[in-house]
């Protein structure tokens, strides 16, 4: 047994919070689930949440966040997987009430733990993580819902500047999309356009209450990451048979739509949930995303590499609205 690094959340008994890495003892693992060296991680907005001890997240403290986590089995004692075997943790309560993936090691349900894909580096996969596991998920069910190639299809993303929106225009443009990314962050216009996106527009226009029961057709398929009056308007504006994805509430929780849309020309509007799917299906999704390749000049415009030391501070600017890309967490 030996000492680790780790990202711990503390509560006070008066209610102040606060997020730190420090060491920690082996020992309070305890010995049921597999043990994993982690190697790599990602910042999801949930574990900022977890970060300043939102109660909708988590409850128990000191708390080690981190939805996601990629590292190498040290050891399972219900003999699933070998030492040595490289496996990814992603969702249900891992990072939540269960210590997650900020950290150099963990221990996970053998539930919850997937192999991972021998193409997919685990740094890779981190890029990939909850956002990419989303993704994948609302293309599945779109492609489904299509019965058909969606390849020429018209898809636009909301927030487009984020890691869902990244991800959801490298994996809509690789299925043979036309991307029309909206964002409010002009500046970022080009590195979206390197990563897939045909088409850049202010999401400005889009945020606003439309008094017109329906708006011009101008796509078929899409991904709101921001909800409320942005997804009104998106069903609005989705063409005949068209459907779009919700995952996301950046701008709210609230859904004031009409049914129009729906009656009139068809639109399906669906949820994805990836964080409770069965493991056997996280695994499909997972190979998946491995048959897509990310390439440097992808990395080098959405992925910001950090260390553990770092995320802190990378957590408190998410919550301050100032995140941008995918952060990757390297915790070795």
């Amino acid at each position: 047994m030996s000492d680790f690094s780790s990202v711990r959340v503390h509560r006070s008994k008066n209610g102040q919070v606060s997020c730190v890495l420090e060491n920690v003892a082996e020992s309070t693992l305890g010995d049921r689930g597999v043990l994993i060296d982690v190697y790599y991680s990602g910042l999801n907005f949930k574990d900022a949440l977890s970060s300043a001890a939102n109660p909708g997240v988590s409850r128990n403290f000191p708390h080690t966040p981190g939805i996601d986590a990629a590292g190498i089995v040290r050891d399972d004692p219900s003999g699933t997987f070998k030492a040595g075997q490289r496996v990814l943790v992603s969702g249900y309560d891992f990072g939540m009430n269960t210590p997650g993936g900020l950290t150099q090691v963990c221990r996970a349900p053998v539930e919850w733990v997937c192999e991972c894909p021998e193409s997919l580096s685990l740094a890779d996969a981190m890029i990939y993580g909850t956002p990419g596991l989303t993704v994948a998920q609302g293309l599945d069910k779109i492609k489904r819902l299509q019965r058909a190639e969606i390849d020429g299809e018209t898809f636009v993303i909301t927030g487009a500047s984020g890691a869902v929106g990244n991800l959801a225009i490298i994996l809509a443009s690789y299925s043979g999309c036309k991307v029309i990314a909206l964002s409010g962050k002009a500046q970022l216009y080009p590195r979206l356009r390197e990563l897939g996106a045909s088409e850049c527009m202010p999401s400005s226009e889009w945020l606003e209450p439309q008094k017109k029961a329906l708006l011009k057709p101008s796509w078929r398929l899409g991904f709101d990451t921001l909800g409320g009056d942005a997804l009104v308007n998106l069903l609005k504006a989705t063409d005949h048979e068209g459907a779009i994805v919700s995952c996301g509430l950046a701008l709210s929780a609230d859904l004031t739509a009409n049914v129009y849309p729906f009656i009139l020309r068809g639109v399906s509007l669906l949820g994805v949930d990836s964080a409770e799917q069965p493991l056997s299906y996280k695994h499909r999704l997972w190979q998946q995303l491995a048959e897509v390749p990310l390439t440097q000049k992808v990395k080098d415009a959405m992925v910001r590499e950090i260390s553990l030391a770092q995320v802190p501070d990378y957590l408190s600017a998410m919550l301050k609205g100032q995140g941008q890309g995918r952060v990757l967490v390297k915790t070795r």
